[in-house]
């Protein structure tokens, strides 16, 4: 998994490669701003991660989330952001389906130093995760799609950065995956 993790893009290199929703790619980026209790609380957690993001430029919830999962491995010592084209890397995806069976992005791998895989998440926070699947899906892709992106505007990254941190607190207070 090394090779593949240091083959894949950090997160600046990846967003120099997205054509689709460019400006709004940059935008999210540029605009994200982290809890600084949450930034403080991750500083404080051991170890060295590496994230591995999913994705790719057509995603609407990728292009909402991975700034944020940037700005947060920007603002922590020892954690590393780099991201695999989803479609490209079916082996990865496959191992890591929402649901089961579905392959949604992106989808986010937490690698310990020796790049052991300790869990992973997505493809979006869990409460709007329950709303997709429970209500979002009996409305119109166009009109399901507005109302992610007022979710996404609404909360301003903070589910995305609570439950990434919850992922890596997990797995760096796991005295049993040492």
């Amino acid at each position: 998994m090394r090779d593949r993790f240091e083959s894949a893009l950090p997160f600046p290199d990846y967003l120099e490669t997205v054509r689709k929703n460019e400006a709004l790619w940059r935008g999210v980026y540029e605009r994200v701003r982290l809890p600084g209790e949450a930034v403080a609380e991750a500083r404080a957690l051991p170890g060295a991660w590496r994230l591995l993001a999913l994705s790719e430029d057509w995603c609407g919830d990728a292009v909402n989330i991975l700034p944020v999962v940037a700005r947060l491995a920007e603002a922590l010592p020892g954690v590393d952001l780099r991201v695999l084209p989803r479609d490209e890397n079916p082996d990865i995806m496959d191992a890591h389906l929402t649901g089961g069976g579905s392959r949604s992005i992106p989808v986010v791998i937490l690698y310990d130093e020796d790049f052991r895989e300790r869990g992973w998440w997505g493809p979006r926070p869990a409460a709007l995760q329950r709303w997709v699947t429970e209500e979002g899906m009996k409305m119109e892709p166009g009109a399901r799609y507005a109302e992610t992106r007022r979710f996404y505007a609404r909360d301003g990254g903070r589910a995305i950065v609570a439950e990434v941190l919850e992922l890596i607190r997990s797995a760096a207070t796991d005295p049993a995956a040492s």
